[in-house]
């Protein structure tokens, strides 16, 4: 028997309008709607934002304002960064978040898993003993427990104790 899963979440990642250009281009040329797009923090080389479709609850990404698909190419001090923030964000999300552990990961390239390709971009995705992720592997759905609102607002407030 085949069971349903409805996710209505994902009604706008399917059917919504769809960005023209690089959507974290459009990101760091905009800081006017930080909120509208759920950002967390800005520095001199890049941005952290909230996934706008996450695995988890608190799933949000570092991301250089440089234009690139090549980590390799990328500026080895807004690398340092990127991985200095990163440091800082999995303390933000075991401390004020609860996470038991996190995932953090890029996928380099179409063929290397990216949704977004043209832009690199490092995950950070908060995990906990026994949550449902394994839904995503079978189903290609994802289970979210909690309103993004609410912890986009949360983790906007650890920001400047943890990531500034």
């Amino acid at each position: 028997m085949e069971e349903i899963l409805y996710a209505p979440w994902r009604t706008q990642y399917v059917a919504g309008e769809r960005t023209t250009g690089c959507v974290f281009c459009t990101i760091t040329q905009t800081p006017q709607e930080d909120e509208e797009h759920h950002v967390l923090l800005r520095t001199q080389h890049c941005f952290v934002v909230m996934n706008a479709y996450p695995y988890t609850p608190g799933h949000f990404m570092i991301i250089p304002h440089h234009h690139t698909d090549a980590l390799e190419s990328l500026d080895p001090e807004v690398w340092l960064h990127i991985t200095a923030l990163a440091q800082k964000g999995v303390r933000m999300l075991k401390e004020s978040f609860g996470a038991q552990g996190v995932n953090i990961g890029m996928n380099l390239g179409k063929a290397g898993g990216a949704g977004i390709a043209e832009h690199i971009h490092l995950h950070l995705v908060p995990r906990w003993e026994r949550d449902t992720n394994f839904i995503t592997s079978i189903a290609q759905t994802r289970v979210y427990s909690t309103d993004f609102e609410t912890i986009y607002r949360r983790l906007k407030e650890a920001v400047p104790t943890y990531l500034a």
